[in-house]
Order: C-alpha cells, then sequence, then structure tokens
C-alpha cells in the first residue's frame, strides 16, 4: 500500500496489509504531530497549533513506489506500506506511516528506518508547521534534517538556498 491521503491514516489497515505468513516480524512507524518543538528562534518549547502539509500528489507516488523496490532490494522484505497525509494535522494525529514485514525483525527495523528516513528527506512532501506564539513557517523536505525548523533556510555558507517551500537554488549554477 502505496497512498497518499487527505483522510487520517488507520493504522489498523497499514499494518494488516504488510502481514505474511512467510514473516515473523512486522514494523510499524507512526510520525505523529508534536504539541511542543524546540525553535532556535525561541528560548522555550514553541506549541504546535496544526501542520499542513502539501505535494505533488504523481511525482511522490512515483518515488515512494521506487522507495519500496529499493527496500525490497537492500532487506529480505516481503511487504512494504508507506502512507501520508496532506492537508491539515492535528498535535497527536499520524502524518506518516511506514510498515515492512520481513523474515526477521533486526531487517524489519532497519528497513523500516531508512524508509522513514528517505522518505523524509527525497519525497516531494511540504510541511507548513503553524505554531500558537509565532505563525506559520515552512519546513522544506531536502534543506537538511527536515525535523528541525532551523532548516527552513540554509546556512550561508551552504551551495543550496531554500528559495521557497517547493524550490531549491544551486549556488554553483545561480550565483
Amino acid at each position: 500500500m502505496i497512498e497518499i491521503t487527505e483522510s487520517p491514516i488507520d493504522l489498523n489497515q497499514v499494518l494488516s496489509s504488510v502481514i505474511h505468513p512467510a514473516c515473523g516480524a512486522e514494523v510499524l512507524f507512526v510520525g505523529t504531530t508534536r504539541q511542543w518543538t524546540e525553535h532556535p528562534d525561541h528560548a522555550q518549547p514553541v506549541e504546535t497549533e496544526f501542520l499542513i502539509y502539501e505535494t505533488y500528489a504523481a511525482m511522490a507516488l512515483n518515488q515512494m513506489q521506487r522507495l519500496e523496490e529499493q527496500a525490497k532490494s537492500k532487506w529480505p522484505v516481503r511487504l512494504v506500506s508507506i502512507v501520508h497525509r496532506t492537508g491539515k494535522v492535528l498535535p497527536t494525529e499520524p502524518s506518516v506511516a511506514v510498515a515492512v514485514s520481513s523474515p526477521h525483525r533486526s531487517e524489519a527495523f532497519a528497513a523500516a528506518k531508512w524508509l522513514i528516513d528517505t522518505l523524509k528527506h527525497d519525497v516531494p512532501i511540504w510541511k507548513q508547521e503553524h505554531y500558537v506564539q509565532s505563525g506559520a513557517e515552512w519546513i522544506h523536505p531536502s534543506s537538511g534534517n527536515c525535523n528541525c525548523p532551523t532548516h527552513t533556510t540554509a546556512a550561508p555558507e551552504s551551495d543550496v538556498v531554500v528559495a521557497s517551500p517547493r524550490t531549491t537554488v544551486d549556488r554553483a549554477q545561480h550565483p
């Protein structure tokens, strides 16, 4: 199951979609919206009101399918499910679910970790965090550590600058 949805993620469906009789391990990773976020511009954690996710669905689904294929080539994974929300997601609600099945747990855990890490970095899904204290801020998926609001713009010494939530500019090509 590879899916992008505006509806709440059915975690039972995601997990049941990877059950296979040859597998003794199913791993389900669920990413949820944090209520409080450490923010470099604030002395105290900021409260998240909600997140908005946007994507170019056709491209994102294609890349998610490629991640599934790559995971199956790297580990003895039988089944993979990746589901990501779009639209408004409230604190404590799941925004992403990754499930894998494998004959053994170590491979299942390794594949699930690789899938979520690669998904967050490579797949064109953009997140706008809405903070109670300071309003909205875009988080760009390929600008570094996507969990950290400091990566909405690149450091001055970096070769990549975030020009908008959907565009990066390579300084070497566009001085």
